[in-house]
C-alpha cells in the first residue's frame, strides 16, 4: 500500500488549481520540475559561448577543447541556436592534421569537430565581436553568423574561452588581444541590462586569475574559474611523449589540463547531480597534482553561492549519464603536462625527429624551431633591457617582476599598459603567444608612473635590431 503511494507521488505532483486540489498527470510533471530545476522551458534558457583564441597547428589542442566543449553542450540538450562558437577553423583541415576533416581531444577520442557551428572564424574571431556576443548587441557585429546571446532575465549563461594568455590578458588570433579591463566591463553591462539570471565563465589561459582578481566584483551573479591563479603558467596535455601520448602521427598536444578535466568529468556524470562546487575541488586537485612541477591552481572568483547550482543549469546534461553516482574521487587519469608557452616548441622539435633526413618537412620543421628561439631570446632581451634603462642595472629586474598583493588588480592605469604595450611592440615587434608572459613587467613600469616618451626612448634603445620571420610581425605575431 506504501509503495503504491509512493510510486504515484513520485509519477504526479500535487498542485491547486481554481482553489481545488487536483493530481497531476506524469505528462504534466515535467513542467513542475523545469520551474525548479531549469531546463530551459520554464526557467529560461541555456546559453553557450566558446572561444578559441588561437590559431596555426602547433595550437590545435585549443579548438580542440571548443570543439569537444559543443559536443558536451550538445549532448546536454542546448539547441545550436543557443551555442556561439569561435575558433579560427585552420586546424581540421591543416596540411599537418593526420586525420583531415577531424580533431580530437583525447588520445583515444573520438571526432569532435563534426557539426560544430562556424559562427565566427578566421579574422571574424575579434574582441569587438566577441564582446558584443556576450552583450547581444548585433549592431556592433563585423561579420560571422551575426548569432548572438538573446537572453533574458531568467537565462543563464555559460561562457568558455581557451588559449595563452598573460598577466591582465587574454591571446586572440586577430588583432587587438582583449584585456581584463575590458571583459570585466562587458560583463557589468551585461548584468546591468537584466538580461541574464546568472552566469559562469571557465577560462584556460596562463596567468588566467589575472583577469578576475581583484576586478569581478561580488553581486554580478558570476562564477569563474580559471586554469592557473593571477601568477602562474597553465598545462597543455595529451602531447606526443607523455604517458598518454596521442597516436604517433601526432606531432602536437590534443588538449589543455583544466579543460580536458572539467569536460572529461562533465561527461562522467549526471549533471543534475554534480554542483559547480564538486566540480571545481575535482578539476582543482587533477590539475594541482597532475605531475611533480608541472601543475597550476585552479581558482574561482566571484559570487562564490553559485557553487552550489547544478552544473545542468549551465550545460545541460546527458541521459545517458542518469543513472551515474557523483564520485568524490573519480577515476579520471592524469598525464605528464607540458607548459602552454613550450607546446609549439615540442610540436617543432617531434616534426624535426620524425621528418625524413634531408625532406622539405625536416627543412620547414628546423626553420620553425629557429624562428621561435630567435623570438624567444630576442623579447626575453628586450624586455629585460627596456627594465635596466627605466629603472637602472640593479633595480630593472626587481621592477619589473614585482607583484602585487593578492586582491589586487594587476595595474592601475589600463589604458596606459595597453599604449605601453603599442609603444614596446613598435620599436621591438611582437610580443606574441610567449611574449605575452611580459604584461606584468609592462604593468609594473606603468605603476611606476614612468612616461610614454620614456618608455619610448628606452624601446628604441633596446631594440635597434629586430629579427626577420613571422613571430616578430605585429600582424603574424599576434596569430602565432
Amino acid at each position: 500500500m506504501i509503495g503504491s503511494a509512493l510510486l504515484i507521488i513520485g509519477l504526479s505532483i500535487l498542485a491547486a488549481v481554481d482553489g481545488r486540489d487536483v493530481l497531476k498527470l506524469p505528462s504534466e510533471a515535467s513542467k513542475f520540475f523545469s520551474e525548479k530545476y531549469g531546463d530551459g522551458s520554464v526557467e529560461g534558457t541555456r546559453w553557450g559561448v566558446l572561444l578559441a583564441g588561437s590559431r596555426g597547428y602547433w595550437n590545435y589542442r585549443h579548438q580542440a577543447d571548443v570543439c569537444h566543449a559543443y559536443q558536451l553542450l550538445k549532448k546536454g540538450g542546448l539547441k545550436d541556436e543557443n551555442i556561439i562558437v569561435f575558433m579560427y577553423d585552420d586546424i581540421a583541415n591543416n596540411y599537418e592534421n593526420p586525420r583531415p576533416g577531424i580533431i580530437i581531444n583525447s588520445p583515444d577520442g573520438e571526432d569532435v569537430y563534426k557539426g560544430v557551428p562556424k559562427d565566427y572564424t578566421g579574422h571574424n574571431v575579434t574582441v569587438n565581436n566577441f564582446l558584443a556576443v556576450i552583450l547581444g548587441d548585433k549592431a556592433a557585429l563585423t561579420g560571422g553568423s551575426g548569432k548572438v546571446v538573446e537572453s533574458g532575465p531568467n537565462d543563464h549563461i555559460f561562457i568558455f574561452y581557451s588559449d595563452h594568455g598573460g598577466p591582465g590578458v587574454l591571446g586572440m588570433p586577430t588583432y587587438p588581444n582583449l584585456y581584463a579591463d575590458e571583459l570585466i566591463d562587458a560583463l557589468k553591462r551585461k548584468h546591468a541590462s537584466g538580461t541574464y539570471k546568472s552566469l559562469v565563465f571557465y577560462i584556460e589561459a596562463c596567468e588566467s586569475g589575472s583577469i578576475f582578481e581583484g576586478l569581478l566584483p561580488e553581486g554580478l551573479n558570476i562564477y569563474a574559474t580559471t586554469a592557473s591563479n593571477a601568477e602562474e603558467d597553465s598545462w597543455a596535455t595529451y602531447c606526443p611523449g607523455d604517458n598518454q601520448s596521442p597516436p604517433p602521427e601526432y606531432q602536437t598536444c590534443l588538449g589543455d589540463l583544466y579543460s580536458v578535466s572539467w569536460m572529461e568529468d562533465s561527461e562522467k556524470h549526471d549533471l543534475q547531480t554534480e554542483t559547480l562546487g564538486m566540480q571545481y575541488e575535482l578539476v582543482r586537485r587533477r590539475t594541482a597534482n597532475s605531475f611533480p612541477f608541472a601543475s597550476s591552481h585552479v581558482m574561482q572568483y566571484g559570487d562564490l553561492k553559485l557553487r552550489d547550482d547544478p552544473i545542468s543549469l549551465y550545460m545541460g546534461t546527458n541521459p545517458a549519464n542518469y543513472t551515474y553516482s557523483f564520485l568524490d574521487e573519480n577515476s579520471l587519469l592524469s598525464s605528464k603536462p607540458v607548459n602552454q608557452r613550450d607546446a609549439d616548441l615540442l610540436h617543432f622539435w617531434e616534426k624535426f625527429l620524425k621528418a625524413r633526413q634531408g625532406s622539405a618537412r625536416k627543412l620547414e620543421a628546423q626553420k620553425q624551431l629557429t624562428e621561435a628561439m630567435t623570438h624567444r631570446m630576442h623579447i626575453d632581451d628586450s624586455i629585460t633591457l627596456v627594465g635596466k634603462l627605466l629603472f637602472g642595472i640593479e633595480k630593472g629586474t626587481e621592477e619589473l617582476t614585482r607583484v602585487r598583493p593578492s586582491g589586487e588588480p594587476l595595474v592601475d592605469d589600463w589604458d596606459c599598459l595597453k599604449s605601453f604595450v603599442g609603444t614596446f611592440e613598435t620599436y621591438c615587434g611582437s610580443l606574441s603567444q610567449y611574449g605575452l608572459k611580459y604584461m606584468r613587467a609592462i604593468a609594473n613600469i606603468c605603476n611606476a608612473s614612468i612616461k610614454v616618451e620614456q618608455m619610448a626612448k628606452a624601446s628604441a634603445q633596446a631594440c635597434v635590431d629586430v629579427p626577420s620571420n613571422s613571430w616578430d610581425s605585429l600582424d603574424e605575431g599576434f596569430s602565432a
